[in-house]
């Protein structure tokens, strides 16, 4: 596809395949492939990475306990997954990257490299309270005693032991202030602003340098040999975040800068990460890129996490939820648009059973599916099957055509700063506003006393459902497309699954090219059914 417009290049983080994937992945994935859809069809040649982050201790004593090597268990549940995003979810991913590819292998070398030239990078010991489950570092006022006497790590809970050994450090301290001009200078590289703001409180309280290798054990990227014989007769291994990190390079093509990829895609425009890993991304990650001499990534978006009836999903607690068992309960588009319509991707968001079907139920078949029903049925009965030809439109019917051609550049706006929540909400909001209009018209009495003013009233509420549907790919791209075949629009793409997505009658260039008077419609078929408990 060849555009004039920039091309657009999304990540989310890579998953710890430590165990197997739950809602709270699959939050992240969807929202990430919403994005990514919504630029395909925006006419951007868009490249979406996701995949898995496979080295660390962690993972090394999780295979050790299971008797098998670190690289099985990675293999084992890197495949989980991937299968949850292509079986499951249906991402669109262009790369399912792991940090066991041997490409990643060259990209973290290479940029380790590139800090040690730039002098960034020395030989010392360490010292501190370690967390395996973190695979972080915590200084001793970021820990607490507990009553059962152990030590714990006060931000995320997680138990630390008392780690000294030689490592390797990055001279972190060398870049506080140089991030916070950056971040002084680019006031959005970090979203939310709330979020965001804790992150550049915390940089401003100083900056210590980071240990980035590892001796006690092996399973990882290998320091390269020739940086550490003069210095060391140890073995080794990369931080496990340096490696991580990484991989948003690997997947367009460094080390080699000169390729097609890399000068595309790089930097990118979108990490889409969590909460609990934003020092990484926004401090280190940034660091760690100045001192390789590239550009920074344009934005890291921080999302909420995602709980359980306003409790924490705890494997403890019992109240994990597989992604599958969520699909299968509700249909994966009415779990997508729960997902991003409930609440701000930026906040914490809750979940139950019943706001779910409130969602699937009111939002979905009530007002976007009723009136599609309602409106194209009538159509089909009363217009010989065909878009009908409009008559002289009246200050009703300009209102809210024009209300849903407000709707591109709002969802645009909203999108580019991650703010899904804002762009379905004002979505549905006019599909209220033309659920209201339909009432107040009464088409099926125009039908007795006035047939050009019925076919008018038909031919707007048509147009307003297509600019709807045509908008909802992204979020629900199964029903937007079934959507867009009752109303007979010429396929085109793929709902934004690949770039073929971006031209055509289903892309958003046709956005305000209104339907053709005359086009055959078939009989439609609901296309959100009300959900209906199980009984057993």
């Amino acid at each position: 596809m060849t555009s004039s417009k920039p091309p657009f290049y999304i990540t989310t983080a890579i998953s710890y395949p430590n165990g197997t994937p739950h809602i709270g992945h699959a939050y992240e994935y969807i929202a990430s492939d919403a994005m990514a859809r919504f630029k395909r069809l925006d006419g951007h040649e868009t490249y979406f990475l996701t995949g898995t982050d496979e080295h660390g201790q962690k993972m090394q004593q999780s295979a050790e306990k299971e008797g098998i090597s670190p690289r099985e268990l990675a293999t084992r549940n890197s495949a989980e997954f991937k299968r949850v995003d292509d079986d499951v979810l249906g991402v669109s991913y262009d790369r399912f990257i792991r940090t066991t590819d041997e490409d990643h292998y060259a990209a973290s070398t290479a940029i380790w490299r590139r800090m040690v030239e730039a002098g960034d990078i020395y030989l010392d010991k360490y010292a501190g309270w370690y967390s395996v489950r973190d695979e972080r570092f915590f200084t001793a006022d970021e820990t607490e005693v507990r009553a059962d006497g152990e030590r714990y790590a006060t931000e995320t809970g997680t138990p630390v032991t008392w780690t000294e050994e030689e490592s390797y450090f990055f001279r972190l301290s060398k870049y506080q202030q140089p991030l916070l001009d950056f971040f002084s200078k680019n006031p959005d590289f970090g979203g939310p602003r709330t979020r965001f703001n804790e992150v550049i409180r915390f940089v401003e309280s100083g900056l210590d340098d980071l240990s980035i290798s590892r001796t006690t054990f092996d399973w990882g990227v290998p320091v390269p040999k020739d940086l550490t014989a003069d210095e060391t007769s140890l073995d080794h291994v990369m931080y496990v975040w340096v490696d991580a990190l990484t991989n948003y390079l690997t997947g367009v093509g460094f080390p080699d800068t000169e390729s097609e990829s890399f000068k595309k895609f790089w930097p990118a425009d979108v990490h889409v990460i969590g909460k609990d890993i934003s020092r990484f991304h926004c401090i280190f990650w940034p660091a760690f890129l100045m001192s390789a001499r590239l550009e920074l990534p344009k934005r890291v978006m921080i999302h909420g996490f995602l709980h359980n009836a306003g409790e924490k999903m705890s494997k403890s607690v019992g109240n994990v939820v597989a992604p599958a068992a969520w699909v299968q309960e509700y249909g994966l588009d009415a779990v997508r648009f729960f997902l991003l319509r409930e609440f701000p991707f930026g906040a914490d968001g809750s979940y139950t059973h019943e706001a779910v079907l409130g969602r699937k139920n009111s939002d979905l078949a009530n007002n976007l599916g009723n009136l599609a029903q309602r409106s194209l049925s009538m159509v089909v009965k009363n217009c010989e099957g065909m878009i009908p030809q409009p008559g002289e439109r009246t200050a009703a019917d300009r209102r809210i055509l024009a209300q849903a051609d407000e709707l591109l550049q709002i969802s645009r706006e909203a999108y580019d700063m991650q703010d899904f929540h804002r762009a379905l909400e004002r979505t549905w909001f006019v599909l209220g506003e033309a659920n209201a209009y339909f009432a107040e018209q009464e088409p099926w009495k125009l039908k007795k006393t006035d047939l050009s003013r019925m076919n008018t009233v038909l031919y707007v509420t048509a147009e307003v459902v297509r600019k709807v549907a045509l908008l909802a790919q992204p979020v629900m791209p199964d029903s937007a497309t079934k959507l867009l075949d009752a109303l007979n629009v010429e396929v085109s793409g793929d709902a934004g699954r690949t770039n073929a997505s971006g031209a055509g009658p289903r892309s958003f260039e046709a956005f305000h090219t209104e339907l053709v008077p005359g086009t055959a419609l078939s009989k439609p078929t609901p296309i959100f059914p009300r959900h209906e408990e199980k009984t057993d």
